[in-house]
């Protein structure tokens, strides 16, 4: 059975504009949390508490050996899903039968780690447990919240995050560089009127500008984009006139609250009718998303333009319009994506567009239809594809997608007249749960599927054998042979072959899983012997000659697991997939092994965990380095099995460090380790065990594979798991070819600005690439970039 395709990318978020002078927030949050364990970041929407937070997560790398963690909350609705959003953060593939919350405990009692656990207010409660099982159970893990109200622990601090400090318009303002709120207005409105800056002559109406907007970075971000038709004067004495209208007098009794929604009120204004819509309609869409995700919520008939009462159509070519527009207006931010570029409402902007679209009669459900049929399309047509090419990209793109699967889903069963649409949905994705290390986040939509879907039909054939495999993949091995069962009585009713093929699948590994080895053999002989049926799914075919070279091996039948993996391996390759491929490898290991052909089987396991690495199948990696473990006992190569059985340990720790239990796993490796230590003796065993468990899964892989990496002697001071770390490096780093051109030029030592001028961007452009370079090589000053340039040359 499969393990996980690449995680998405959970580090923190990458800043695409400057950041603005915080230094007495950032000094009270690195006190706070030097000395305590859950520090929580509060504050009003708009006041900046994310980019505080990330900024201060992003400053504090060095001092938490197992790193920083992002946990964005933003765009999930279902508290359930809470701890396994974290361990999804975390890039822990837990497959225990235990509780989520347990799980995610267990797998970081020994981490020494940052979560940065972002939006936490519309989920307080669930927040608040997660935060309570990991000051309880962990001793090394620290957290840092933000959120609108405090999760409400004894345990928690807090630090509120207060708006900028605005100078008085009518006091000194010869020094305006000390000003935050000054600053974050010059350099915005710099954005878009290049050449702007502050001068004697605009300071007081920048000053009186900001004081009306209360230091609300977010209001002065949005006023500042007025600049590109409006001078400052003109501003203010325009903000001024709205705010009289809105109070009936002095703008100074207007509320903070109240303050904000102005200013989104009036950036709104700004746009056309037709930005406006899109503006609405994006808003259904949670987290980030790409242009044809946009084309697809957005393009209908029906909405404002100019005035909300008038109808009018958006076609696909006018939403690219209004998107850019929104860029323009600062409505709509730009990220990088793993297929271009994406976008992404802020949480309060968002807020502000589903108001506006449930006050359109019938347009929300309409939104959210649209959204959901365009999640299906997109599910779908990866699905069709993924028994080949292309697989790394397709998770990549529905993991940057994840909120938007969650959103589909909840819609569809929770809406009468589209639950079948969701048992659908979460049906199409079964090899995004089996495969991407998700069964129990695909457990739980599959459960509230089935419930909501009781009827006969194939969707719910399909569901109910996906959710048997994802069942047995966190080993509850019974409920989901069950569940397989009644998937294959009901496909068979229904005369589909595909959904009955499919159920056979899960069956006949269940069955394997149980030991019933000589049932398991039968059933998979049945099956390849007969060839895929029309509507089965390749994958799941070829999965069947895994499993039967599986069953042949322990039974002893080598040479006939050789043959069978040898037709799936030329399977693979002619329609160049990967994930099967890697398991096909891996059997192809075991068969040589039952052989004591130990050359050709580490020949082969290594074959397979380069192609795991490639699809980040943690639990194959594992499995294989147990494998390899093995052969370089049996190859006499004693301190390479040590270094092996050290790194397979580590790795395990993230899925589960008893080995499910299983009696084979933990006695090959005991028997492995025993070998070992004999040929070594303990100190030496030892320092070789030390040094791969100091190995992060990308080195050991390489050190396994026997690329580049002799694993190094730990370094005095770092330590994971409770065993010594090596000192921190930048193995494999790629960077882009204008990141390389970025990085060569900071090592010469130009600022932002100068790097804008020379590469003829904009300068948060720039600001970007730095902050990509930063993060990629795990730096937090530009001088170790200079260091790093130098090295490589």
């Amino acid at each position: 059975m499969g393990g996980s395709a690449p995680g998405p990318d959970r580090q923190l978020p990458v800043e695409t504009t400057s950041f603005v002078d915080r230094r007495g927030e950032l000094a009270a949050g690195r006190e706070l949390l030097a000395r305590a364990r859950l520090v929580t970041l509060t504050g009003p929407g708009g006041v900046g508490k994310t980019r505080l937070a990330a900024r201060l997560a992003a400053g504090l790398r060095r001092t938490f050996p197992d790193g920083v963690r992002f946990v964005p909350l933003s765009g999930l609705d279902d508290p359930a899903l809470v701890p396994l959003a974290a361990a999804d953060a975390l890039d822990l593939p837990d497959r225990s039968a235990r509780p989520p919350l347990d799980a995610l405990v267990e797998q970081l009692k020994d981490r020494r780690l940052l979560l940065l656990v972002d939006n936490c207010e519309h989920l307080p409660t669930a927040c608040a447990e997660l935060a309570a099982a990991l000051l309880h159970g962990t001793t090394g893990v620290r957290i840092l919240a933000t959120s609108r109200h405090r999760l409400g622990l004894t345990e928690e601090h807090l630090l509120e995050v207060r708006p900028l400090p605005v100078p008085d318009p009518d006091g000194d303002l010869s020094a305006p560089e000390g000003s935050p709120a000054l600053a974050l207005f010059a350099d915005r409105a710099a954005a878009v009127v290049p050449g702007f800056r502050l001068t004697a002559a605009n300071r007081a109406a920048v000053a009186r500008l900001c004081r009306r907007l209360d230091g609300l970075p977010l209001a002065i971000e949005l006023a500042a984009v007025r600049m590109r038709v409006l001078d400052v004067d003109q501003l203010l004495d325009r903000l001024d006139d709205r705010y009289r209208l809105l109070t009936g007098g002095s703008p100074a009794s207007l509320p903070r609250h109240q303050t904000l929604r102005a200013a989104v009120d009036w950036s709104h204004e700004l746009c056309t009718g037709r930005e406006r819509l899109v503006w609405a309609r994006l808003s259904v869409l949670a987290g980030s998303f790409d242009l044809e995700a946009a084309e697809a919520v957005c393009a209908a008939t029906g909405g404002a333009d100019g005035g909300e009462e008038e109808r009018a159509d958006i076609r696909p070519h006018d939403v690219l319009d209004a998107v850019a527009g929104l860029v323009d207006k600062s409505v709509l931010s730009r990220e990088s994506g793993p297929d271009g570029i994406r976008y992404r409402l802020l949480d309060t902007l968002r807020h502000y567009g589903l108001d506006r679209l449930r006050a359109l009669p019938g347009e929300e459900p309409a939104a959210r239809r649209r959204q959901r049929d365009w999640m299906l399309r997109r599910a779908a047509a990866c699905e069709r594809a993924w028994f080949g090419p292309g697989q790394r990209d397709m998770v990549a793109r529905l993991r940057a997608d994840q909120d938007n699967i969650r959103t589909a889903l909840d819609f569809s069963l929770t809406t009468r007249g589209e639950r079948l649409a969701g048992l659908r949905l979460a049906g199409t994705l079964w090899f995004y749960w089996h495969a991407c290390g998700a069964p129990r986040e695909g457990r739980h939509w599959l459960d509230r599927a089935l419930a909501a879907n009781p009827e006969p039909t194939p969707e719910r054939a399909r569901g109910l054998w996906i959710a048997g495999l994802l069942a047995a993949a966190t080993h509850a091995l019974t409920a989901g042979l069950a569940l397989a069962r009644d998937a294959h009585l009901l496909a068979q009713d229904l005369d589909d072959a595909a959904e009955t093929a499919h159920a056979e699948y899960v069956i006949g590994v269940i069955t394997l899983f149980m030991d019933d080895l000589p049932t398991a053999l039968r059933h998979f002989e049945a099956s390849v012997a007969r060839g895929p049926v029309p509507g089965q799914h390749l994958s799941l075919h070829a999965l069947d000659q895994v499993e039967l070279a599986c069953a042949l091996g322990f039974l002893g039948e080598a040479d006939r697991a050789v043959e069978v993996c040898e037709a799936a391996r030329r399977m693979c390759e002619r329609h160049g997939e990967e994930w099967v491929h890697s398991y096909v490898l891996r059997m192809l290991a075991l068969a040589h092994t039952v052989c004591r052909d130990w050359p050709r089987a580490e020949h082969h396991a290594r074959q397979a965990l380069r192609l795991k690495i490639a699809v980040h199948d943690v639990i194959g990696i594992a499995l294989t380095l147990d494998l390899l473990a093995r052969t370089a006992v049996e190859q006499g190569t004693h301190e390479r099995a040590a270094a092996l059985l050290g790194a397979a340990d580590r790795t395990w720790t993230a899925i589960d460090r008893d080995r499910w239990g299983s009696a084979t796993l933990t006695s090959a490796r005991r028997d492995s380790e025993a070998r070992a230590r004999a040929g070594l003796g303990p100190s030496d065993y030892g320092r070789a065990y030390e040094r791969g468990a100091a190995l992060d899964l990308a080195r050991t892989v390489e050190y396994a594979v026997g690329d580049t990496v002799r694993p190094r002697r730990p370094t005095a001071g770092r330590r994971t798991n409770g065993r010594h770390r090596s000192t921190p490096s930048t193995p494999g780093v790629r960077l882009t070819r204008r990141e390389s051109e970025v990085a060569e030029l900071v090592a010469q030592g130009l600022a932002n600005q100068q790097i804008a001028d020379r590469l003829v961007i904009a300068r948060r452009t720039a600001e970007g690439h730095v902050e990509r370079v930063l993060r990629k090589l795990g730096f937090n000053k530009r001088s170790q970039i200079a260091a790093w340039v130098a090295a490589q040359r």
